[in-house]
């Protein structure tokens, strides 16, 4: 205490700029840090995606002719998912899709996720009806009808609901970067590079900006290097990214593919159109706000602004009454 009292202002002022410095030192390199993670966790995707499917290769040509898998294969565990699904009555939205979209790979995950939503309701049920046991006040039976109804509800759709929401979230941002990925694939494909050397560098470009784009673009091109089927990589990619630029993309590509029309008359027509459907995305948001604002400035503005304007009045009135 006695050091601080002996400082004077000039110090004072070198010490406090000193240390903005070092606060806007930090904030410029925190998220420079975070793109090179970003950057290395999509590295790792592909890498591990490259891997999967050059040993599924090799399986396939090292495999006899004759002699059947006996592993289970993640097909077969879709399959056996999609069978349940059915029986669960869930056929809005495949869930191997919803896992994809959400960035969730593992082949197994759609069998968890059954597993969850079977399990997390029976749970939850038996946890509402213990703590309504040991409460010891008398509940009519209206009220652990809907209380048990309402825990099993919540372990049924909670699941679901935080796949979907991670799912939206990563739509919204490969929706956000796709159309500025398009305008620079497009660029490359001007310049003499082939659509596969393309998408691999576009995929590097924004790996810093969208993670989940540049793996998706990433696997793409894995799959178009890996893969004879060249249809399965681009409609593999649209069911991934479930959106419907992706899907005009797939369809695109393909068809400049087997009519042999122009590649880059197609992406500058697909930039165009993924950009004008982002621009209308954004006026819709904007043309919403007014009326989702109306309510809080009702419930929490219009208070505080009559207690601000009444107040002095109420407070002189008061007083002179005195």
């Amino acid at each position: 205490m006695d050091f601080l009292l002996h400082l004077d202002s000039t110090a004072i002022i070198v010490f406090l700029t000193a240390l903005g410095a070092g606060l806007s030192f930090v904030a410029f390199a925190v998220p420079m840090l975070a793109r090179k993670e970003k950057k290395q966790r999509y590295k790792e995707v592909i890498e591990k995606k490259r891997r999967a499917l050059f040993e599924q290769a090799r399986e396939q040509a090292n495999k006899p002719k004759g002699k059947k898998e006996e592993t289970i294969s993640a097909a077969k565990s879709i399959a056996v998912f999609y069978r349940l699904q059915r029986l669960a009555g869930e056929a809005s939205l495949s869930a191997r899709n919803l896992m994809l979209r959400a960035g969730i790979r593992n082949p197994m995950a759609p069998l968890i996720y059954l597993i969850a939503r079977i399990v997390l309701p029976l749970f939850l049920l038996g946890l509402a009806a213990l703590l309504m046991a040991m409460s010891g006040k008398e509940i009519s039976s209206t009220t652990k009808f809907i209380t048990l109804i309402g825990a099993a509800g919540l372990g049924f759709f909670m699941p679901y609901l935080l796949v979907k929401n991670n799912a939206d979230k990563r739509q919204q941002d490969i929706s956000l970067a796709f159309p500025d990925s398009l305008d620079m694939m497009l660029i490359c494909v001007q310049g003499g590079i082939g659509i596969e050397a393309a998408i691999n560098r576009i995929a590097d470009t924004v790996a810093g900006h969208s993670e989940a784009l540049a793996e998706e673009l990433g696997i793409l091109c894995a799959e178009l290097g890996m893969l004879n089927d060249r249809k399965a990589a681009f409609q593999g990619f649209a069911a991934r990214v479930g959106s419907g630029s992706a899907r005009t993309f797939a369809t695109a590509m393909l068809q400049a593919e087997q009519y042999g029309t122009s590649v880059s008359k197609a992406l500058r027509v697909l930039a165009e159109e993924t950009r004008s459907a982002r621009m209308a995305t954004a006026e819709q948001k904007a043309a919403s706000l007014p009326p989702k604002l109306t309510v809080p400035m009702i419930l929490f503005f219009l208070p505080v602004l009559f207690v601000v304007i009444l107040s002095p009045a109420f407070l002189k009135g008061f007083t002179t009454g005195k």
